[in-house]
């Protein structure tokens, strides 16, 4: 897979920008807030509809647009999957609420000129894909749990097209079976009123926590054969996944330990998990929330059993990171038959000598890679003169005569 042609429109400090995109390697070369990391931003909401900046869509919007009412931002792209070429639009509008200047983003989404809902695109079979690694990508080792979920939930979207659309009936359902918690804790009531959202919590649960036993240890298996290369067999990397419903009885697991989940039943699952939610009624109504399932899973990274979250240096914490996303890209090829798309910002800043190089060796399996840099000299010249260089800047993008 590749990207022909993008199109931006008042789409961050891009007030237009329209490019024809090489095959091979592309570097984009200019200071910082000029506008580099925006294109990646731009084609990787392609892939995820969502941002790695921000949770907030509307701060895509270009800021002068931003003053008309209604406002309305786009990102299209042309781009080549199999034999087939696609084309998707994504236009971020602002449209103007009340009295003032109040105003309300809505997403338009048209796949091949036909609308479509974010659940029914991401991950398609005629959808994009790419994996994107930026430095601050280190919270999904350092950060909250919230991290690792939305790491798993991103790249599962891509990689499973059923995905996308099960996680958003999950979401519904968790946020009806909390209301109705609240209320039968304030108002009391039948608790059996929870039955049929028990139901539904266990059935979407059970295949997303499916999903991510199969995800994880698949990751496990590429990215710790990439991780041993990268530490030249210093480290060993496993990848923990901790559901917060846990289909193994939990007899003293460890950390440390591997568990392997891969051979239990679906229907299992769903089960457990339903019993387990009727058994905990009492409790959960008391709290007013739902305490168990998907939506409080964990996944913690360790090395040689060291637990990276809490223990990892800087570069070991890099190093994971490279592994991990390298992995990614190997995974999702392997699920779809498809090289996603691979983006990085500033990476090569963060990697010694060694690590650049092994980058750049992995960089030549893919099909297509957008690299941001300040500084050409952070690559070979050898990788210089077989990729086009785009100077940025002031939102500009002018292509290197070669």
């Amino acid at each position: 897979m590749y990207l022909k042609r993008l199109s931006l429109t008042n789409f961050r400090n891009f007030t237009r920008l329209d490019m024809d995109v090489p095959r091979r390697s592309v570097l984009l070369v200019g200071d910082n807030a000029q506008g580099k990391t925006s294109v990646l931003e731009a084609i990787y909401f392609l892939a995820a509809l969502t941002s790695f900046q921000t949770n907030a869509d509307r701060q895509m919007v270009n800021f002068l647009e931003a003053r008309n009412s209604p406002a309305v931002a786009r990102i299209v792209g042309e781009y080549v999957r199999g034999t087939r070429t696609h084309k998707l639009e994504v236009r971020l509008i602002l449209d103007p609420v009340g009295v003032g200047n109040g105003q309300r983003l809505r997403k338009e989404i048209l796949l091949d000129g036909v609308k479509k809902q974010a659940s029914d695109v991401v991950g398609a079979p005629g959808a994009f894909s790419a994996v994107v690694f930026v430095p601050q990508m280190s919270q999904i080792i350092e950060g909250g749990p919230d991290e690792r979920r939305r790491y798993l939930n991103l790249a599962l979207a891509q990689a499973v097209p059923a995905y996308a659309g099960v996680l958003s009936d999950y979401t519904k359902a968790l946020e009806q079976r909390n209301a109705l918690l609240k209320a039968l804790d304030e108002r009391g009531g039948n608790s059996d009123q929870l039955e049929v959202w028990d139901e539904t919590l266990a059935r979407l649960g059970a295949q997303i926590i499916q999903w991510r036993i199969a995800a994880v240890q698949e990751l496990e298996k590429q990215a710790s054969h990439v991780h041993l290369e990268l530490t030249h067999g210093a480290e060993v990397l496993r990848l923990a996944y901790e559901p917060a419903y846990d289909p193994i009885p939990k007899i003293a697991l460890k950390l440390d330990a591997p568990t392997d989940r891969s051979s239990i039943p679906l229907k299992d699952i769903e089960r457990g998990f339903l019993n387990r939610l009727r058994g905990l009624r009492s409790e959960e109504i008391a709290r007013g929330v739902t305490t168990i399932g998907p939506h409080r899973d964990e996944m913690r990274f360790l090395a040689n059993q060291i637990d990276l979250g809490d223990y990892g240096s800087r570069g070991q914490i890099r190093t994971t990171l490279l592994s991990l996303k390298l992995a990614e890209v190997a995974w999702i090829h392997a699920r779809t038959g498809q090289w996603p798309v691979i983006l990085l910002d500033e990476v090569m800043s963060e990697l010694d000598l060694h690590r650049r190089a092994d980058l750049l060796k992995h960089l030549n399996e893919a099909e297509q890679s957008l690299l941001t840099s300040t500084d050409l000299h952070m690559f070979t010249p050898e990788f210089v003169e077989g990729a086009k260089v785009w100077r940025v800047k002031a939102g500009t993008v002018q292509q290197e005569k070669t």
